[in-house]
């Protein structure tokens, strides 16, 4: 196999969860240079569950976030680098496949998407409106923008946080609303993000209604035992999730099923070859953390046999 450059992989799988992380623990395993993108351990719907009880192999109880963690280090074991990052767009006409990220560009010989149902129908009233005129969902890309204003931040993951905590380095206050009392995110995080005196919380606390006409102007809001409220702001940063596959990064290039998840065949390959889906991606199965893994595992290995064939062919990363 030709020498590959940092960003370039045999298996680029896009997402961390229970799917993902199998796929990377088969394809790494294998041999073959695996990267796993990913938004951190509470961004998908393992990581929030607070207790599993019917894990094969796992006596007793353990939370969701505990169990993930098991799974990402077996595949850095096995040689699978993860990514801290988010994938915005892809282009899957050509080899290598290449997928974009606020990070940067990846490219790879095949791509397995792993990014579960968490992805959001119902917006915040004037999300949609306002969004590019103060509405991101992406700290990295756009906190310079907001040097010294006062912005605000929606989510309860580590991915929330973690956006906040960058933001705060630019932004003269972080008003931070999480939907719940508790934050869903590891500790070391929290107590981070409570430690940033110009990041302010709102526990327990839903964003109902970003205001302005051209511009974000405020946060409309309402918050458990305190009643509504109004904070302005000139920026608001969306980090919530819902109950939808997340495919809108795949930019309309796979072919969806009626309900909006990705079609795959036997061994989880779209339509296009050298791209799999797995695990709530899909709508085949009921959705457990074990279904996932599965089917994890039967796309690296199915990766690895369609890369054991493009090696006897010959693959040249400059086309």
């Amino acid at each position: 196999m030709t020498e590959q450059s940092e960003n370039s992989f045999d298996v680029l799988i896009i997402g961390g969860g229970p799917a993902g992380a199998s796929a990377g623990i088969y394809a790494s395993r294998a041999g073959l240079k695996t990267a796993i993108m990913d938004k951190g351990l509470t961004t998908g719907a393992l990581g929030i569950t607070s207790k599993i009880a019917n894990y094969p192999g796992i006596d007793g109880e353990i939370g969701g976030a505990e169990l993930l963690e098991i799974m990402r280090k077996q595949a850095v074991s096995f040689g699978a680098q993860f990514i801290n990052d988010k994938a915005i767009g892809t282009d899957l006409s050509g080899n290598p496949k290449l997928v974009f990220g606020n990070q940067g560009f990846y490219q790879t010989k095949t791509l397995v998407i792993a990014t579960g149902s968490m992805g959001r129908s119902n917006l915040i009233k004037g999300e949609a409106e306002l969004l590019g005129r103060g509405v991101s969902y992406c700290a990295v890309c756009d906190a310079a923008f907001f040097k010294g204003a006062d912005v605000a931040v929606t989510g309860n993951s580590d991915e929330a946080i973690e956006e906040a905590l960058y933001l705060a380095r630019f932004a003269k206050t972080v008003h931070f609303f999480s939907p719940t009392v508790e934050l869903k995110a590891p500790e070391n995080l929290v107590e981070e993000l409570h430690s940033q005196p110009n990041i302010l919380p709102y526990m327990g606390a839903v964003i109902n209604e970003i205001a302005g006409n051209e511009k974000v102007d405020s946060v409309r809001y309402s918050q458990r035992e305190k009643g509504k409220g109004e904070i302005p702001v000139q920026g608001v940063f969306v980090y919530l999730q819902g109950g939808i596959p997340i495919t809108d990064f795949l930019q309309g290039q796979l072919e969806l099923s009626p309900t909006g998840c990705l079609v795959v065949d036997r061994e989880y390959q779209t339509a296009i070859p050298g791209v799999f889906a797995v695990g709530d991606v899909l709508c085949q199965h009921i959705k457990q953390a074990v279904i996932a893994a599965a089917d994890g595992a039967i796309a690296g290995i199915a990766a690895e046999k369609l890369l054991r064939g493009k090696k006897q062919m010959g693959f040249d990363w400059s086309k």
